[in-house]
């Protein structure tokens, strides 16, 4: 359940380090050109055997973990390439927030700037939260955005984010909607820049008109 300033949901925990944005989401589900059945290839070699049936034994195919909203991840998660698909196929899953150590670069900024919660804690605590998360009567997991603490049965842990970052968890944008906020002095700069140069304007259209009459 995602309110304005906090997140409460079902945790699983997934203990796997340097896993990859090509695990997350394998190559196989990029030729779409649009983003819609990539809650299909979510981890979908750890998801399924090389016949396309469920795992039994991993985390999110056992019937108690339906309705999973976070994810308790190892260090370094989401490393390696830039592909945005990774985010997106976690959120389509059902996804709202990944809880680990340390993350990938270029992922913390795709998935921040897409609305999918990222938070990082020491390893001590992580360890205590996939504890918890393993036990159904425990997996509950609640993050504060207000106060910045992520709470479980067993863990009340403060955690840092920047406040563009915070502002835009706390207020549903994306970083488009973000933009969006500063219409006006998008709009008020652009017109400033025309008067001050506007020999700029319409320049590629003009080239193109001149080339065409030579």
């Amino acid at each position: 359940m995602r309110e304005r300033n906090t997140l409460v949901g079902r945790a699983a925990a997934l203990p796997i380090e340097n896993l990859d944005t090509d695990q997350i989401m394998p190559k196989q589900f990029l030729h779409g050109i649009d983003k819609s059945g990539l809650d299909r290839g979510l981890l979908y070699d750890l998801r399924y055997d090389a016949q396309g049936a469920p795992r039994a034994d991993f985390v999110l195919n056992r019937p108690e973990r339906a309705g999973t909203s976070i994810l308790i991840g190892g260090a370094n998660f989401g490393c390696g390439s830039s592909r945005e698909h990774a985010v997106w196929g976690l959120q389509q899953y059902g996804i709202q927030a990944v809880i680990a150590p340390s993350f990938g670069e270029i992922f913390y900024s795709n998935a921040m700037n897409n609305q999918l919660l990222l938070v990082m804690l020491p390893p001590a605590d992580i360890a205590a939260l996939m504890a918890d998360a393993d036990r159904p009567a425990t997996a509950e997991v609640r993050i504060d955005l207000q106060h910045l603490r992520v709470r479980s049965a067993s863990v009340d842990a403060a955690f840092g984010m920047s406040a563009r970052h915070r502002h835009m968890q706390m207020e549903g944008l994306d970083v488009i909607g973000l933009s969006l906020t500063y219409a006006e002095q998008i709009v008020a700069f652009a017109e400033g820049h025309w008067q001050r140069e506007p020999w700029v304007r319409d320049v590629a259209a003009r080239t193109v008109a001149r080339l065409a009459q030579a």
